[in-house]
């Protein structure tokens, strides 16, 4: 068997960690022969609660996983790790904007990026899951200049993911007969998902999403709202946020971007250097991305772009600048 990979989960007593934790640990991320370090922080007064967690992943006997260290102390938790999946967060509420958020999660995002300069590897791959994820990944990597970049990413393949489930939804199709459908900007209701570059494969022929689907205004209209706001419809009815949904997508995300995506193109949020398709330098952005087998990944390039599409795409590009601007006042203040 292959050394152990120390793999770091934040927020572990949390929601979407309860769905997520044994997916990682049995093999569904890293693979069936990587065995796993799980690594597993929260704040003090839910070690209870997280000791309840490392219980019943011992009383799952994998056998990747080879040991789990419950802690709640950052020098620990991040210590020579591989991968850290930065999912606590102040939880959004119903009725709350992710820019409600900000104050609270610079603050934690600030200690974490630290304590990942710090004491982590310094190949340590980063995905952040908390919202506001964008701006949240965009002040861990300022906080950690000693680790690339490009070694940062946050979540927007459940926009993706989501995007694709409505397509399939629509024509009848599963949902992986539905490819590039592409998430541009912010995890937030101003994402744009665009079915421009989409293609579908129905009855076994593969063809544009827009020409099998044949409605405009379903795909201007009711399918970016529904995707928009897909995350608030989730509170609305459960009264709390996804968390099974951002379990798989997580599991996505990491998959994808350890193993690489083939000649298949995912969304991630990563940071804008050298303006890509018109976005702004210096913000934690959704672009189309090809990822290789050595983990470093490429904005795809070439795809037109119309004005319907550049307005959406400035208009979330706008709210990540106001964010970060926000935040990184609130940073070096």
């Amino acid at each position: 068997m292959a050394e152990p990979i120390k793999v770091l989960v934040t927020g572990a007593a949390g929601q979407i960690a309860y769905s997520l934790l044994y997916s990682i640990a049995k093999g569904d991320v890293f693979g069936p022969k990587q065995p796993i370090s799980l690594v597993l922080l929260d704040i003090q007064p839910m070690m209870e609660v997280l000791n309840g967690v490392v219980m019943e992943l011992q009383d799952c006997a994998l056998p990747l996983l080879s040991d789990v260290i419950p802690t709640a102390d950052e020098a620990l938790a991040f210590k020579d790790i591989d991968v850290a999946i930065l999912v606590g967060a102040m939880p959004r509420r119903e009725g709350m904007e992710r820019k409600d958020l900000l104050a609270a999660n610079v603050k934690i995002f600030k200690s974490q990026g630290i304590a990942l300069n710090t004491y982590a590897k310094k190949t340590v791959k980063v995905v952040v899951v908390g919202n506001p994820a964008n701006t949240n990944a965009l002040i861990a990597s300022r906080c950690a200049p000693t680790i690339p970049v490009e070694n940062f990413s946050c979540l927007t393949r459940l926009d993706q993911n989501r995007a694709q489930a409505q397509v399939a939804a629509k024509l009848g199709i599963s949902s992986e007969s539905v490819e590039r459908a592409i998430i541009w900007g912010n995890h937030s209701s101003t994402q744009f998902p665009d079915l421009a570059h989409a293609t579908v494969t129905v009855n076994g022929k593969k063809s544009s999403a827009l020409e099998a689907i044949k409605d405009d205004n379903w795909v201007q209209n009711d399918f970016i709202k529904t995707v928009q706001s897909r995350g608030g419809a989730v509170i609305k009815a459960r009264k709390l946020s996804s968390a099974m949904s951002a379990a798989k997508a997580i599991c996505d995300h990491m998959r994808d971007w350890w193993f690489g995506t083939g000649d298949r193109c995912v969304s991630m949020g990563v940071l804008s250097t050298g303006n890509p398709y018109g976005i702004a330098e210096g913000i934690m952005y959704s672009f189309p991305l090809t990822i290789g087998t050595d983990r470093s990944y490429k904005i795809v390039s070439g795809l037109n772009i119309t004005d319907f599409a550049r307005e959406k795409m400035d208009l979330t590009q706008n709210e990540l600048i106001e964010e970060r601007d926000m935040a990184v006042s609130i940073c070096d203040g």
